[in-house]
């Protein structure tokens, strides 16, 4: 049989493109082999995967500025990479397109306790962010479990949040300024050392968006002073509404946790299995941890605690001490990990009022009964940012499709109910063609129309957070007007 042979068009433009990015780079900065692309082929989300046409890894502000006008007079697309950590595939490449990943430039810039900010470039990770302050008593308040992992890039591309996010909020409460570069290389500045910037929210925009609309180089970040203590209790429940029942009490009477965490049965049991946590045998598990003097975490825990019992826990366990306010963080730590342990799943990331969770637990382990795939729950209760982790097997015909389509009513629940598609994740691909279902025509066409202003050619992150159909009419009619 016949191989087919390379296009020699598409062979002649890739040693075009990749001669001008040697051009500007150093050698060992172009990956543009096939099978050194292939590292870069997909993200998080593996069900996916397309081999870019090359890979950059630029140092420095003026490097991606050099790379994105190439690309822009070139008029090839250009998918921007944190750490390719995306859960919804934000960074997941076209064949056309070049991947511009920054996990090169993790260096601090600067660093004021006095004005309490950290200005880096975008490639460092998020526990490093703390790590770098954490002597002098200072963090960095977002965590999404990938911290070891994550780029404070990909964190400003989707908005990222974490365990803490109830207290500290997500990525756009502690992000004050980016250095960015626009498709056509222009490098700006939104924000800076400062709360807030005049004129229009553009920081507010860029954050979330997801890569569609600037490369950013360079974050300051705020920077706060560690609490003089934490301490986090563990409560069992014997069913999941119950669990949910007792978050949205905690909520309602005015008490601000630092986190509330939900895991149930599946998830505990893998949890605890892989971490050797010592979780209690129950259907639902919550970790509630509060912060500040003993004083201010002995009242706060009793008005949590005596909530709790309100709803026969059956297990109800204070950390003592260090080592097991540990322990309790253990395993849900390791839940995507123990999880990944014993099947292939998928990831959601749906966001929910918190009263509508005892509803929306429930209706999940219908729709599970319904599509005959086990779905194991674990995310940030306190703000109703769920994850559902669907179970499925990926060497089995048929059962990817089965598990989207779980997923996909999944999210139509969230927003039915008064929620949105994504908390923290992005909609990348996975849920681009559910945005019609959350968004009216109108919403989608404004949303675009940003777009337009920032990359009007449509190079940025093609085919992703918009439905598909109107992204690429949208790329046509660049072309068309060129």
């Amino acid at each position: 049989m016949q191989m087919p042979q390379p296009n020699p068009v598409i062979l002649a433009k890739k040693a075009r493109i990749v001669e001008r990015l040697l051009s500007v780079l150093p050698a060992d900065a172009v990956v543009h082999e096939l099978a050194e692309t292939r590292a870069y082929e997909c993200d998080a989300l593996t069900a996916y995967r397309c081999p870019p046409l090359a890979a950059v890894l630029p140092s420095t502000t003026q490097e991606v500025s050099d790379v994105l006008r190439i690309c822009f007079e070139e008029g090839v697309p250009v998918v921007p990479r944190g750490s390719g950590t995306s859960l919804a595939g934000g960074a997941l490449p076209t064949g056309d397109s070049v991947i511009l990943g920054v996990a090169r430039m993790n260096a601090v810039l600067e660093t004021d306790y006095d004005n309490r900010f950290i200005r880096v470039q975008s490639g460092r990770t998020n526990l490093s962010v703390t790590g770098a302050v954490e002597e002098t008593d200072f963090f960095y308040a977002p965590d999404p479990s990938s911290q070891l992992a994550c780029a404070i890039a990909g964190n400003i591309a989707m908005n990222s949040g974490g365990a803490h996010c109830l207290k500290y909020g997500v990525t756009t409460n502690n992000l004050l300024g980016v250095t960015m570069v626009l498709m056509d290389g222009t490098v700006v500045e939104l924000g800076g050392a400062h709360l807030d910037a005049g004129g229009l929210d553009l920081l507010g925009v860029v954050c979330g968006s997801e890569g569609q609309l600037g490369v950013v180089t360079e974050a300051t970040l705020r920077i706060l002073r560690k609490p003089e203590g934490a301490r986090p209790v563990l409560i069992g429940y014997d069913s999941n509404e119950v669990a949910g029942a007792c978050v949205s009490d905690i909520i309602k009477a005015g008490v601000l946790p630092v986190a509330i965490e939900f895991m149930d049965a599946p998830c505990i049991r893998a949890t605890d299995d892989f971490s050797g946590a010592g979780y209690p045998k129950c259907e639902a598990l919550l970790i509630v941890e509060v912060e500040g003097s003993e004083t201010e975490i002995a009242e706060q825990l009793a008005k949590i605690t005596e909530i709790a019992r309100r709803h026969n826990p059956v297990e109800l366990r204070e950390a003592q001490n260090a080592d097991e306010a540990a322990r309790i963080w253990l395993g849900r730590k390791s839940a995507f990990g123990a999880m990944g342990n014993i099947n292939d799943y998928m990831c959601l990331d749906g966001t929910i009022p918190v009263t509508e969770l005892p509803y929306v637990l429930k209706r999940i382990g219908e729709m599970s009964k319904e599509y005959g795939l086990e779905v194991a729950n674990v995310f940030h209760a306190g703000d109703g940012n769920m994850h559902p982790l669907i179970l499925f097997n990926a060497n089995q015909d048929g059962q990817l499709e089965l598990c989207e389509a779980l997923g996909a009513d999944i999210l139509k629940l969230c927003v039915e109910v008064g929620g949105c598609l994504t908390g923290e994740h992005g909609v990348g691909i996975e849920k681009r063609d559910l945005m019609s279902h959350q968004y009216a025509p109108a919403d989608l066409e404004a949303q675009m129309a940003v777009k337009d202003v920032f990359d009007p050619g449509w190079l940025l992150n093609p085919a992703k957070v918009f439905p598909l159909g109107a992204s690429e009419g949208r790329r046509s009619a660049a072309l068309a007007a060129e």
